[in-house]
């Protein structure tokens, strides 16, 4: 297919950490861009941000994305998607509740492109790290051939009694699979194509709506616990492959995907390394930041990861090139900053 370079976008779930950036890069590379919204209410912050940008963001109120045609009138008249909304996870300790809505909201959009999206040249969806990589030892470096079959698998044999990480895994697992088997399923007849975006941890400043450090994202949450409250046990690092990426990088990577020809088809990891416990504590410091750590790594002391990611498609495919993480904490830190939520020293 070929390159959409101009023309409107559709984003869903504009009102999310990663989404609003995706609007703002859109409409600063001057397309329009039709946003979609759970409800009226969340309109308002999206509104008030990107004002300046008059008639060229469109807000439409998608109320339920796992209703079957929630997406039929919203993708008519788009010559591309970017899929970001995820389906809400109320409390529950049956995976079927996770996985289910996981895989209709991703079948629904794909379906409604299908039938009504005339105009339609690309979708790319948001998935996660969390599809590629299994807990594995010894240490190893996952591509995008790598599926996460132990989460399927665990979710399968233990249904409720599964660990909550392995339900949320599967669900991404599942929902991926289906994107990719329906687009088998139809490629006689789709006049679009696919391409899936994996990201690892999503952190990075926060221009979408966020009331107080409570309602943060459940990324920056983390962030925010682990480098400002002193939560993050770095010595677990040898068990937990964790890898981070820029939320303004990975926006960035959903803008090359629509825009980059030779996209079409892939499957890509979005991920700018391994993070540093020690540098970003570092960096905080350097801020005027105070921290509950207050040992220092030896500069020749290197943390173990269970896993890291070959990102070389990202960059050869894309090319993109990804901030460094003291940039994105020092723009963390000033972001919290000017919000009030922090003082600096």
């Amino acid at each position: 297919m070929p390159a959409v370079t101009r023309g409107k976008v559709l984003v869903t779930g504009a009102n999310g950490f990663v989404a609003a950036w995706v609007v703002y890069d859109l409409l600063k590379q001057s397309y329009s861009v039709r946003a979609t919204v759970r409800s009226e209410n969340k309109s308002t912050h999206l509104r008030n941000v990107f004002g300046s940008y008059g008639d060229r963001l469109e807000i439409v109120v998608v109320e339920d994305i796992t209703k079957e045609g929630a997406f039929d009138e919203a993708v008519q008249g788009v010559d591309a998607i970017e899929h970001i909304a995820s389906p809400c996870h109320p409390g529950t300790d049956d995976p079927q509740d996770m996985i289910i809505p996981a895989v209709n909201g991703t079948l629904g959009i794909l379906q409604s492109a299908r039938a009504h999206g005339s105009n339609v040249q690309r979708v790319v969806i948001t998935s996660s790290c969390a599809t590629i990589a299994e807990y594995t030892n010894p240490p190893r470096v996952f591509t995008e051939y790598d599926w996460n079959e132990k989460a399927v698998v665990e979710v399968k044999a233990k249904k409720r009694d599964a660990h909550p990480i392995s339900k949320y895994r599967a669900s991404k697992v599942l929902a991926e699979r289906a994107a990719w088997n329906f687009v088998e399923e139809h490629k006689g007849d789709l006049q679009w194509d696919l391409v899936v975006l994996c990201p690892s941890y999503v952190f990075g400043p926060m221009i979408h709506e966020v009331k107080s450090l409570d309602t943060m994202n459940a990324s920056m949450n983390g962030w925010y616990q682990w480098a400002l409250k002193g939560l993050f046990d770095p010595t677990r690092l040898d068990i937990e492959g964790f890898n981070w990426v820029d939320v303004r990088d990975l926006a960035n990577a959903h803008v090359l995907a629509i825009q980059k020809m030779e996209a079409a088809g892939s499957r890509v990891i979005v991920s700018q390394g391994p993070w540093d416990w020690y540098e970003c504590i570092d960096v905080c410091r350097q801020c005027g930041v105070e921290t509950p750590v207050k040992e220092q790594r030896p500069r020749a002391t290197a943390i173990p990861h269970q896993w890291t990611y070959d990102t070389s498609k990202a960059e050869k495919i894309l090319g993109i090139r990804f901030r460094s993480l003291r940039d994105s904490t020092n723009d963390i830190i000033q972001d919290l900053r000017s919000k009030g939520w922090i003082e600096v020293q």
